[in-house]
């Protein structure tokens, strides 16, 4: 049931005097719960709540984390056809893509309920003392990863449950030992609280801590402003524009005691079609990445929004397949009218660009709030010196950009802003030829595709979901997968310090039983 408050800990809270409601871009049409706005004695509450069961969430044992991860993941499921209902409500989109990312959802604590109770993700290591050693004797010293405290996360636009409330973000913390403060998304606050509630019970029924996890409403930016800049709060993730996460970069570096935030913000995602590959697959290649660039509307952060290819007859049948290929497609409805309005701006903006071409431009009339795919190209030259070209229009669009040569090719490769993956579209045959594409491409991306499209994130330990500013705010993390926890903790060491003091994690006995680097060996073994 959608109460439209918010949650302090796992109490409901209705203190604060502003109200929104969420709207359904089908029906064009708000929704009818009313949500209230956290006031700022409510954000105070819940942080300050947080802040206090901070230490004792640190202390609880991985078992017991796993434990309660698993709880949410079920909890989220015994919401049943009212959380997919709210969803689709609240988006647009279908009841299969909601229950595909309840799914995911899902599996994502499921993971890290796996990862927290083998244990070893703490990288312990111990390097034992050598009292005799001269000329200085050798400390004890042994090392691990502890949580960095109190976390917000900001609920994402378009995954409203695998990047908002239960997402990727809020399960690294809480599995890393960190309360988490979710500032719902207002275009899904409804699903927001849904979910908070099934988190809530999960951590009644698992005994943790009360105030590890609150979910704030806002419709506007204070909310944000003041959790970012609270003393307490002690890191941020955000999934969303560029504009916001470096809105918020710049607030949490102004605070006395800098935090860091660990946003993934916008991208183009650049595909490159060498001759070989256009020559043998021109067809194929226009079909397939005319249903990549429409996939749901466009809204992905790895929607293929750039695509780069020498100039020939061969790329201009391609173009004009792909033309062909998208206009064919129909249209679907955006998230939101605010998003629809500037897809449709921006859209225009890159077309309306000196020496840009439209190919193919959906004409026809589609019902309100939905998209209008459309594919630009544009010479090489013209892209280089054109900064606009080079930023995402978020929908269904795409630009395809005719490179007089290689080199050409590789410098507008390399005067990109970074992006969260680059493809490459190529027989095996012809990658020799194209290393300096290939490496140019490399360095503006966190994840580099081999014909396939970029659109779809597998949640699995290899994967990399972030990359070179703008892409996110630090390269050296990824969004996405077990390793996402590496976000939220810090490494922590204790010299000389008695074994009973010490956390299991590096007590003599490895009490865990977990892989340990000790004295430059990788071991189970007791010392």
């Amino acid at each position: 049931m959608i109460t439209g408050n918010n949650y302090i800990g796992s109490n409901l809270s209705d203190k604060g005097t502003k109200t929104f409601f969420t709207f359904n871009p089908i029906t064009d049409s708000e929704n009818s719960w009313q949500m209230i706005e956290a006031s700022e004695s409510e954000v105070e509450a819940a942080i300050e709540l947080a802040a206090d069961a901070a230490a004792d969430f640190a202390k609880v044992s991985g078992a017991d984390k796993a434990e309660f991860l698993n709880a949410i993941a079920d909890e989220i499921m015994a919401l049943g056809d009212e959380l997919i209902s709210t969803y689709c409500a609240e988006t647009g989109l279908p009841e299969g893509r909601a229950k595909g990312e309840r799914g995911r959802t899902v599996f994502q604590l499921r993971s890290f309920a796996n990862l927290v109770a083998e244990g070893s993700w703490v990288e312990a290591s111990i390097d034992t003392a050598i009292p005799d050693r001269t000329p200085a004797p050798k400390p004890d010293l042994r090392k691990m990863n502890i949580p960095l405290g109190p976390v917000v996360v900001f609920g994402a636009s378009n995954f409203p449950l695998a990047y908002s409330t239960a997402g990727g973000d809020t399960t690294a913390a809480l599995a890393a030992g960190c309360p988490v403060i979710v500032k719902s998304h207002p275009m899904h606050a409804g699903t927001g609280e849904l979910v908070a509630s099934a988190i809530i019970k999960a951590a009644k029924d698992t005994q943790m801590p009360d105030g590890i996890f609150s979910n704030l409403n806002s419709a506007g930016i204070e909310v944000g402003v003041q959790l970012v800049k609270h003393p307490f709060v002690k890191a941020v993730g955000f999934t969303g524009s560029i504009r916001g996460g470096r809105a918020l970069l710049d607030l949490a570096a102004q605070r006395e005691e800098p935090i860091p935030v660990f946003a993934e913000m916008g991208s183009i995602n650049p595909v490159v079609i060498l001759p070989e590959a256009l020559n043998q697959r021109t067809a194929e290649i226009a079909k397939t990445y005319a249903g990549s660039i429409t996939l749901g509307s466009g809204q992905f952060c790895t929607n293929p929004g750039l695509i780069l290819g020498l100039k020939s007859a061969e790329l201009d049948t391609f173009i004009e397949s792909l033309g062909t290929e998208i206009t064919q497609l129909e249209s679907s409805v955006m998230l939101h009218p605010d998003i629809h309005s500037a897809y449709e701006s921006n859209k225009e903006t890159a077309l309306d660009g000196p020496e840009v071409t439209t190919v193919a431009a959906l004409a026809k009339e589609v019902p309100v709030n939905y998209s209008q795919q459309a594919i630009a190209t544009v010479n090489g030259s013209e892209f280089l010196i054109n900064p606009t070209l080079h930023q995402e229009v978020f929908g269904p669009f795409s630009m395809v950009v005719q490179c007089q040569d290689t080199e050409e090719m590789e410098l507008i490769l390399l005067n990109l802003e970074g992006q969260l993956t680059g493809t490459l579209i190529a027989e095996e045959t012809e990658l020799e030829a194209y290393e300096g594409v290939i490496d140019s491409l490399q360095n503006r991306v966190g994840r580099l595709i081999y014909n396939g499209v970029p659109t779809g994130v597998e949640v699995c330990p290899s994967m990399v979901h972030g990359g070179p500013y703008p892409a996110s705010t630090d390269s050296r993390f990824t969004a996405v997968g077990i390793h996402s926890i590496k976000r939220w903790v810090r490494p922590f060491s204790y010299q000389n310090w008695p074994d009973a003091l010490l956390p299991d994690a590096l007590k003599n006995g490895n009490p865990l039983g977990i892989e340990r680097l000790v004295d430059g060996e990788t071991t189970k073994k007791v010392l």
